[in-house]
């Protein structure tokens, strides 16, 4: 157990009062610690690599994770996109965006600043939930075919501007219960592991 300042202090004020009662002192087994532990070291930070296929301003972009707490119950999966984006627009909520072609040359500009991966900052990667539902047609209402919907809770213009910009696959975060069905509806595909590189801030590392 590491005692606090206060408790040092208190013991030392001890210490000191023991001599002049003439009582033994503590024996040497019973002595309190001073000295303080070592701090830990922090967890190096993982950044991906998401390269740009039709980007003249810069040919990457650099996302980070949005839960990194130890023990957070979410994970990172690699989603194809287009099926992400497919399943975003059945979203039947207000919060779906336009295409980009139809966005105003301000927000377009705003984003891409904000992606440059020669910018300090990193980006978090889009934050998504998703949930299925009845699939259209007979076999969707006997309740045979099911559909995705991703509903994002974070990072629907930068999902949206990669994919124009020519990212094919993306990371993703998500509540790890959900993490399976993502997979399934959305997961990229093998070779995307060839093209989204990790990297740990000071070193590089394989997704």
């Amino acid at each position: 157990m590491f005692l606090s300042h206060p408790a040092r202090s208190v013991s030392a004020l001890l210490m000191r009062w023991l001599p002049a009662a003439s009582l033994p002192s503590l024996p040497l087994s019973l002595s309190l610690p001073t000295s303080t532990p070592a701090p830990v070291p922090g967890c190096a930070e993982t950044v991906w690599i998401v390269p740009l296929r039709e980007h003249s301003w810069y040919d990457h972009v650099r996302l980070k994770r949005v839960f990194v707490t130890d023990g957070t119950r979410h994970q990172v999966v690699l989603v194809d996109l287009r099926k992400l984006l497919a399943c975003a627009d059945r979203d039947n909520t207000d919060y779906v965006l336009k295409p980009v072609a139809e966005w105003h040359a301000g927000k377009v500009r705003g984003i891409r600043e904000f992606l440059d991966p020669d910018s300090a900052r990193i980006p978090q990667m889009p934050y998504v939930t998703i949930s299925t539902r009845r699939g259209p047609g007979l076999l969707g209402w006997v309740g045979i075919e099911r559909e995705g919907v991703v509903a994002f809770r974070n990072g629907q213009h930068r999902a949206r501007y990669l994919a124009e910009a020519g990212a094919r696959w993306c990371p993703v975060e998500v509540h790890e219960r959900e993490a399976g069905l993502l997979r399934d509806l959305c997961g990229a595909a093998d070779d995307a592991r060839t093209e989204i590189r990790s990297t740990q801030l000071g070193g590089d590392s394989d997704l």
